[in-house]
């Protein structure tokens, strides 16, 4: 297999996850396409203590020759004087934005057959970006998407898939809908019959304290959640709810349900970190390509100590790995632009 790794926020722990995992047995089998400035790199190889060997290229160079083994493709967009360890900045925001496009666009040709990155920092980017909001909607930019993914939070004992996602929690009710509902479980449904899950049973929590407690706390649940829930039923989805959030996770745990269906990102992600912080990945599907990532974010704490833990970020190799393995696509490859590890990104 043949993975796009994309470098990410150059003051966080991503440089050195990224020559950790490099360098790690995992990938002695696989073929790794890394995408950022060689200096970022050469920095987390020294946080990290690895011995790494990688063969370094420019973008023009990719487009004549695909790698035998591991590779970075120097885009040199992140210059020393550009990276504060420990802190959120413009430079870092730009070069993790432009990494991700360009091994974005690899997926799309055909030439890898999975994308993955180390974590971003959204205030990085946003500092680059003001428009940026999350990784959906410019995976959608780039890649001209006609349909956007979900995000997905990925342990062995149970999937955790979402409604809503980047949103401010004061707009998460007004962003329901039976329609994002419905499509939801159809998508989580048809993601993890992908991952080798077919007939997955999913709990759909509640959005308000005790599933509304009979519309005493809301009307959500009875007029949006519990209609999209039989709607899904009646076409076949073994799909329960709502069921509410502060048991739902525990009933999965316990074997009820492969995956809980969450209204917001909190909902979810709180109870995932909590059952395997050092082992979550966050999937994100319905593309025509595996994106994934650590679940963990940028850890400025610790970034720069070599302590960042490589856990979850071996874990989401593997599940890009076995997805992609899962649903082989690497049989015709799009010739790349001249310009396709810079082009700008529109939206």
């Amino acid at each position: 297999m043949r993975i796009a790794l994309a470098l990410g926020d150059a003051g966080g722990v991503g440089p050195e996850l990224a020559a950790s995992l490099m360098a790690h047995p995992d990938l002695q089998d696989h073929e790794v396409i890394a995408i950022g400035a060689e200096n970022v790199l050469n920095m987390g190889i020294e946080h990290a203590g690895v011995d790494l060997n990688v063969t370094v290229i420019a973008a023009d160079d990719l487009c004549q020759t695909l790698p035998a083994r591991h590779v970075l493709v120097d885009l040199a967009n992140c210059a020393p004087d550009g990276i504060t360890i420990g802190r959120s900045n413009p430079a870092a925001g730009e070069a993790s934005l432009q990494n991700f496009a360009a091994a974005l666009r690899l997926g799309q040709a055909g030439l890898v057959d999975a994308v993955m990155f180390t974590p971003f920092n959204k205030h990085s980017m946003r500092l680059a970006r003001p428009a940026y909001v999350d990784e959906i909607g410019f995976i959608d930019a780039v890649l001209g998407a006609e349909r956007s993914g979900r995000e997905f939070n990925v342990l062995e004992e149970v999937w955790n898939a979402r409604v809503t996602s980047h949103v401010p929690l004061r707009a998460v009710a007004d962003r329901l809908s039976i329609d994002r509902i419905l499509s939801s479980i159809r998508l989580t449904s048809e993601v993890m019959a992908a991952a080798g899950k077919p007939g997955a049973r999913i709990g759909v929590a509640a959005l308000n304290p005790h599933a509304g407690d009979g519309r005493n706390f809301g009307d959500e649940d009875e007029d949006i959640i519990a209609p999209a829930v039989d709607l899904a039923a009646a076409e076949g989805f073994d799909v329960k709810g709502p069921i509410p959030s502060d048991t739902v996770f525990v009933r999965a745990i316990r074997g009820e349900f492969d995956a809980v269906l969450t209204m917001y990102h909190d909902q979810g992600q709180i109870a995932i970190k909590l059952l395997g912080f050092d082992r979550g990945v966050t999937l994100i599907a319905g593309y025509d390509f595996p994106i994934v990532t650590p679940a963990h974010g940028t850890a400025y704490d610790i970034a720069g100590q070599g302590r960042a833990d490589l856990g979850a970020t071996r874990a989401a190799a593997r599940l890009g790995i076995d997805l992609a393995s899962m649903n082989p696509r690497r049989d015709a490859q799009a010739a790349l632009a001249p310009d396709w590890a810079t082009a700008a990104v529109e939206g």
